[in-house]
């Protein structure tokens, strides 16, 4: 795939404080991008540098091989779809739709005729001449959505679109953003800190911390193969043991843990010794319960029901909690509170990691 956006070494401070840290980048033309972390990790302000809206302390970007890193927004083949939809209250769907193309220069026909194909994109065909305040919390989003989408640009980013919208409009409007960019093709970048929502919706993503990238690749090997603690614990649930290596052999590292030896395939080129210290990563669904007693033995302290699956906190003989996610066969919970269980796990599921 051809690169659409290239980042070098792109850096962005406020005083003595680094918000962006010489991040290096490439998005793919066509992709679902998704920037992922948590509120302060710099996500917003790189997406802000790509925008025009704030300038780079260091570093270039390029857009379709172009410099545009002292490039003002108007200049660049992107817009941008707020957090707040920033709607002018005062106009109608219709006129906030057209707003940019009129800016622009564009004839009325032609902005009436787009405007029409702009709203039946988002769903709202109909709805031009109502007022925002006349509208849902989606349908603003929506209206929003159409406004950015018109000038047809090279690159559409959003600052976490969704986050003003209760949880089942959320949803829905995931299903809305996949359809549209596959409808279109633009490329979108999409800043969020919630993780189920970059899984669900991105090609690939990048995690960030502390204003540096921390790992990119597609949501699968993100979550399946985090190459830190701090990723695999930032991104869904996972239990996390310390354990130090007793022996290492062509394809496994066997750590001792308070689950016992475990023997766990390394990345590859990874330098291990023995005594070294490490973490071993597991999954919660990836954990099964059994109600006979193995050598894994553990006791249910909590459970809690979520519909098609049940979250359940059982205590290691250590003291230690390990969550389980187990789906729900039927009514009838098959453990209980206080019921002694034993734990097992494929041989693939550990997850080993250094840092």
């Amino acid at each position: 795939m051809s690169a659409i956006i290239v980042c070098e070494g792109l850096t962005k401070r406020f005083g003595n404080v680094t918000a962006v840290d010489a991040v290096d980048l490439t998005i793919h033309e066509g992709e679902f991008f998704a920037l992922l972390g948590p509120s302060g990790c710099g996500k917003t302000t790189l997406l802000r540098m790509l925008a025009g809206l704030e300038v780079p302390s260091a570093g270039r970007i390029k857009i379709d091989g172009v410099d545009i890193t002292d490039a003002p927004p108007n200049k660049r083949p992107v817009n941008m779809v707020f957090q707040s939809y920033a709607l002018f209250p005062h106009m109608n769907v219709a006129e906030n739709v057209a707003y940019g193309l009129k800016v622009s220069g564009v004839s009325k026909p032609e902005r009436d005729t787009r405007v029409t194909e702009a709203l039946a994109l988002v769903q709202l065909d109909g709805y031009g001449a109502r007022k925002p305040d006349e509208l849902s919390g989606g349908q603003r989003q929506r209206v929003a959505l159409a406004r950015a989408l018109i000038k047809r640009p090279r690159v559409l980013l959003l600052d976490e679109p969704l986050s003003a919208l209760d949880a089942k409009l959320r949803e829905q409007m995931r299903f809305e953003l996949k359809r549209i960019q596959a409808q279109t093709g633009i490329t979108f970048v999409f800043v969020t800190h919630d993780q189920d929502e970059a899984l669900a919706l991105s090609d690939r993503c990048a995690v960030m911390q502390f204003g540096r990238l921390q790992q990119m690749g597609t949501p699968a090997n993100i979550y399946e193969r985090p190459n830190s603690r701090w990723v695999a614990d930032f991104i869904g649930l996972v239990n996390l043991f310390a354990g130090t290596i007793e022996r290492v052999d062509e394809t496994h590292a066997f750590v001792r843990t308070e689950l016992g030896l475990l023997a766990v395939e390394p990345a590859p080129d990874t330098k291990l010794t023995i005594g070294q210290s490490v973490w071993v990563a597991l999954r919660p669904e990836k954990i099964a319960l059994e109600k006979n007693i193995g050598t894994v033995a553990s006791t249910i302290r909590q459970i809690t029901y979520q519909g098609s699956a049940s979250l359940y906190e059982v205590e290691l003989a250590s003291g230690t909690a390990v969550r389980i996610v187990r789906h729900n066969p039927g009514a009838a919970a098959p453990f209980t509170t206080g019921e002694s269980v034993s734990l097992s796990w494929a041989d693939t599921a550990p997850r080993l990691l250094l840092t």
